[in-house]
């Protein structure tokens, strides 16, 4: 009986802590589009599956800029192990903060290609990581500092 009352009492005590920490998250937060604002260089990497089902390494760097207000300019420099090397690609895109500080990102590298992306703020909008969602035989991965 004993070991199940300090079985019971410790449970009582993590969910009295967790509801504590996730207060305290819900507290803290206060994201929204102005947030993510001003221009941020990334890197990204990741792996990409061409239509033939051949699968090629991707490398990048990136200028992002976040107009504070849902709209993003990018200009990046890719390079692809089979497909070879993109200078100075230049795309257009949408981007929304979420209530949870994840941003989903859509953007167009090419008029007839989208990408989507979801990404996190981390230190209250100096930084974005992100992963590509879409489309489905795209891994990458990106990390972007506001400079």
């Amino acid at each position: 009986m004993r070991n199940v009352t300090s079985l019971l009492a410790g449970a009582v005590l993590a969910a009295a802590l967790s509801t504590n920490a996730s207060a305290d998250v819900e507290r803290k937060r206060n994201c929204s589009e102005s947030l993510v604002r001003g221009t941020y260089a990334g890197q990204l990497s990741g792996k990409q599956t061409l239509p033939d089902g051949t699968v090629q390494d991707i490398i990048g760097v990136v200028i992002r800029l976040y107009d504070g207000n849902g709209g993003v300019v990018q200009s990046d420099n890719v390079k692809n192990s089979q497909t070879g090397y993109t200078p100075d690609r230049f795309g257009l895109g949408t981007y929304r903060v979420n209530d949870d500080c994840t941003v989903d990102i859509e953007f167009h590298p090419v008029p007839t290609v989208t990408i989507r992306e979801r990404a996190v703020i981390v230190d209250e909008g100096r930084e974005l990581r992100s992963i590509t969602v879409l489309p489905v035989g795209l891994f990458v991965t990106s990390v972007q500092q506001r400079i």
